[in-house]
């Protein structure tokens, strides 16, 4: 790869990094792993930066690497060995205690989800993709996005139950930051 490109893609990973290690980590729920899955898709996105123009387009095939990489690791399940329990911890003292307790809650419930609809959930409402966008980070129709995220907040809204609203959870800035 000659110099500038290098350098543009050294300043796309910096800059983005952080965003994408954020998603990743709301995929598989494990800062290691989300660190990893984030190396393995910026290497396959320098692959291909010379094949792409814009900074936004390397941002969408980086997402679309991390999100196809995570599925295909759910599917493996050769990694998963842990496995969120459902007690939480007692003794909630302060407001910072409880967003603690109830992010872990929803990371839990979003653990609980098939890779897809996790992948969707993720895409439409922490990155807040628009369903065209979701549909073309994982490669699928704009339908397959609205079905899965259907399943995906019902199961969700199932799992929390009454303890949580998930619509508010959502849609919260740093629900899951």
């Amino acid at each position: 790869m000659p110099g500038p490109d290098r350098a543009a893609f050294a300043e796309f990973a910096a800059t983005r990094s952080g965003a994408l290690h954020r998603a990743a980590y709301l995929l598989v729920g494990d800062v290691g792993l989300a660190q990893d899955l984030v190396q393995e898709a910026l290497t396959k996105t320098y692959v291909a930066w010379p094949r792409l123009r814009h900074t936004e387009a390397a941002e969408a095939y980086t997402r679309k690497a991390i999100t196809t990489t995570a599925i295909t690791w759910f599917r493996k399940k050769s990694w998963n060995a842990e496995r969120v329990t459902g007690t939480l911890p007692e003794g909630r003292t302060d407001g910072h205690a409880d967003a603690l307790l109830t992010r872990q809650h929803l990371l839990g419930a979003l653990a609980e989800l098939p890779p897809r609809q996790r992948a969707v959930i993720v895409l439409r409402f922490y990155d807040d993709l628009t369903e065209r966008q979701t549909a073309e980070a994982l490669g699928c129709a704009v339908g397959t996005v609205k079905s899965q995220a259907s399943t995906g907040l019902r199961r969700l809204r199932e799992l929390l139950g009454d303890e949580l609203d998930i619509d508010d959870l959502l849609t919260s800035e740093g629900a899951l930051a």
